[in-house]
């Protein structure tokens, strides 16, 4: 996306699932998508034509997460059946399970190095990873709801949580205190994420909209009051011009952050926008919607 922007088209149409989709991502190399569904499998689709898609069965329920590592050498997933999940994105599909949660996995988040993995829970609780040692290393206990979502900062000192208690915490994961509560959203906070630049944190909830802070003076910057239902996921574009997000109301926003205002409203299929990809690259984004009766994921540019 430059400073003008062409009309967004559709580029590609996948299709595989059995159920809804609930999460995706980018791989680094842009090469591969990865999927995660109600159906409990996790795809990893090929973004080069007539190449094969992965299906991995490991999970019991619900698939509610998915990230690929920095590298692009693992996948993690969270899961309704309470555990997460590392795999190797080749054909083979060979996991590794965390256990340590005692609730519904809502998410995964690696850290800009790959070595930490985040993970939130129904269970209201953060926990930290190690992830080549394959090792729980603390847990994060201050909400008092289930925890929809949470994200290391690009430095990896800071961590941004959104919850079901309506606000969005932000924490020292040296000191492992939390260093401010943002409690502006009326709603659930479904989603929350860094800006590029590891300044501002922009927060996505069950009022409908969209709010964007400064996390050095606590103070809010921008709000979005677009969407006519629950705004369920978001993304930065890496230049940390542009905010993506997705709605219950059917609706994917293209926000230009440097004008404050809605530069693009996508419309597609008539179903719920559940969720986008953490990272994208200019130009590519993705959205998911549930097909009845199969599933796909729809990626433009």
């Amino acid at each position: 996306m430059s400073s003008v922007m062409d009309d967004p088209t559709l580029e590609r149409h996948f299709k595989g699932h059995r159920d809804a989709i609930t999460s995706l991502d980018f791989s680094s190399n842009m090469k591969q998508i990865a999927s995660g569904s109600v159906d409990a499998c996790v795809m990893i689709w090929n973004t080069r034509p007539q190449m094969r898609a992965y299906r991995f069965e490991g999970h019991k329920d619900a698939v509610t997460s998915v990230q690929f590592s920095p590298s692009g050498h693992l996948v993690a997933s969270a899961s309704r059946d309470k555990t997460v999940r590392l795999w190797v994105p080749s054909v083979k599909g060979e996991s590794t399970v965390f256990r340590a949660h005692t609730g519904t996995v809502r998410s995964v988040s690696f850290s800009s190095d790959g070595q930490t993995l985040l993970t939130s829970s129904d269970d209201k609780s953060i926990k930290v990873w190690a992830v080549h040692r394959q090792k729980f290393l603390f847990s994060l206990n201050q909400h008092i709801n289930w925890v929809r979502c949470v994200r290391f900062s690009p430095d990896g000192r800071l961590i941004v949580s959104a919850s079901d208690d309506k606000t969005v915490k932000l924490w020292d994961k040296n000191s492992r205190e939390c260093i401010h509560s943002f409690c502006e959203h009326g709603g659930y906070v479904h989603h929350a994420d860094f800006h590029p630049s590891g300044t501002c944190i922009a927060a996505a909830s069950t009022d409908n909209t969209v709010k964007v802070w400064d996390i050095r003076t606590h103070k809010l910057l921008q709000h979005y009051p677009v969407h006519s239902a629950t705004v369920n996921s978001l993304s930065f574009h890496p230049s940390g011009n542009y905010l993506i997000t997705a709605s219950s109301d059917s609706t994917l926003k293209i926000l230009d952050l440097l004008e404050g205002r809605l530069l693009y409203t996508l419309h597609g299929h008539q179903v719920t926008r559940r969720a986008l990809p953490s990272d994208t690259r200019p130009l590519f984004f993705c959205a998911v919607l549930k097909l009845r009766p199969s599933a796909a994921v729809l990626c433009s540019k």
